[in-house]
């Protein structure tokens, strides 16, 4: 485990480059797993979740080779591919569940542990399974474990999400590549991550339409081919680094982003006050202009205010003039950060699913607090650069999972972050 000290900075300026998207990556590796030749994976970032999703390729029977200092992944085919993914791969992360569609159409059978991940609520893989046995599949769930079999391949057929979930609408697509006949995936998820995979998939044979809106067709195909592709940018890092510029009254240009992928996120930080520019560079964002007030923010799914930014924009709402509300609607038991701001003066009252953030510039102090999770971690660093005094923030090695080089980048802008091991 790991540990940041964070003191007091002042606004921050200069430039950054944004990574690879983390939220993207993920499935496009797991997707590897439907093709016996080599794939060429660009614009990597270098995370805790992408190393495990490595040795996750690896157990069942992949060689993977990174190259960190040029952002690659080269996953090349091994002897055979393997059903079972070990218990201690799968706890650490809740991605771990993107390889049970890819194993379960290449090699008819997937054994896989319920994943772990970030306890921001309660996140069934009941949609998975819907999914993957109206494709055909018989699908077993047992101590902790889930068993999925299709003996005579899986084939094509219409599949109705109840919630358009980004997980589900993934795995159901990738399975749905090598199905027999057509798939159609309704209330499908329209991220952009969704359609990062979609492209990738493409480029490796597959003939999928409707990526990006709520209905998604597959026509399966009997074979895949290796490919190359580039990740998209990681659009949960760009709004973090807008928001960072915003709650330290600075000046940032944020490049290799993709404005269209924010959009929420400008329009919720235009509204508090700040100036956001789509220059030929970057998005530049102004926290230093104006006297930055309260709005009211409401996480849904894209193209809706991301669930990802809730936590970062309630820190940057702490130091606001005036009172703001957050309603949460994606995750149940995703407000554990607020009592962490408390504890650095912040004084949110959390009822249920919505939180009342009472703002005001001068009151946060240095605490010792702890990151609950990935995007929690996220939003106590960025308290802690206008808390007065210094912040020591434990469980730090959740953020590693999500934003390659954290400190590293900020300190570069003029923030003063010590890392050490706890």
């Amino acid at each position: 485990m790991s540990k940041y000290i964070i003191h007091q900075s002042g606004p921050l300026r200069g430039e950054v480059e944004i990574s690879g998207s983390k939220n993207a990556v993920l499935p496009i590796l797991a997707a590897t797993l439907l093709v016996d030749e080599l794939c060429e994976i660009y614009y990597v970032p270098r995370l805790l979740d992408v190393e495990v999703m490595c040795d996750i390729l690896r157990s069942v029977g992949k060689i993977v080779e990174t190259d960190w200092e040029a952002h690659t992944i080269r996953v090349i085919p091994g002897e055979r591919t393997g059903s079972e993914v070990p218990h201690e791969l799968v706890k650490r992360m809740r991605a771990s569940i993107f390889v049970m569609g890819p194993l379960l159409v290449k090699t008819g059978y997937a054994n896989i542990s319920l994943p772990g991940g970030c306890s921001i609520g309660n996140r069934p893989i009941d949609l998975h399974n819907k999914g993957l046995r109206t494709l055909g599949a018989k699908i077993m769930s047992d101590g902790g474990r889930v068993e999925a079999s299709a003996i005579y391949g899986l084939k094509g057929a219409l599949v109705y999400l109840d919630f358009p979930s980004v997980g589900a609408t993934e795995n159901i697509m990738m399975a749905a590549t090598l199905a027999r006949g057509v798939t159609t995936i309704e209330n499908a998820a329209e991220e952009p991550e969704i359609v990062d995979l979609a492209n990738f998939l493409n480029k490796m044979g597959a003939k999928i339409k409707g990526a990006g809106t709520d209905t998604i067709k597959i026509e399966g195909v009997e074979r895949l081919h290796g490919a190359k592709h580039t990740v998209i940018p990681d659009r949960i890092e760009t709004g973090t680094f807008m928001v960072a510029a915003a709650i330290t009254r600075g000046d940032l240009l944020i490049k290799n982003c993709v404005p269209d992928h924010v959009r929420p996120v400008i329009a919720k930080l235009i509204e508090c006050g700040a100036i956001v520019n789509d220059e030929v560079d970057g998005l530049r964002v102004r926290g230093d202009i104006n006297n930055l007030v309260a709005t009211d923010i409401k996480t849904l799914p894209y193209p809706g205010f991301p669930t990802d930014m809730q936590a970062v924009f309630m820190a940057l709402l702490t130091t606001v003039d005036g009172t703001s509300g957050v309603i949460e609607t994606v995750f149940e038991n995703r407000f554990m950060h607020a009592s962490e701001l408390s504890r650095m003066g912040a004084n949110i009252r959390v009822e249920g699913r919505k939180a009342v953030v009472p703002g005001n510039k001068h009151k946060l102090v240095g605490a010792s607090v702890i990151a609950t999770d990935l995007r929690a971690g996220a939003a106590l660093v960025l308290a802690g650069l206008v808390a007065k005094g210094t912040t020591e923030l434990h469980e730090a090695q959740h953020i590693e999972r999500g934003y390659e080089n954290f400190p590293e980048k900020l300190n570069a802008l003029g923030a003063k972050i010590e890392r050490f091991e706890d």
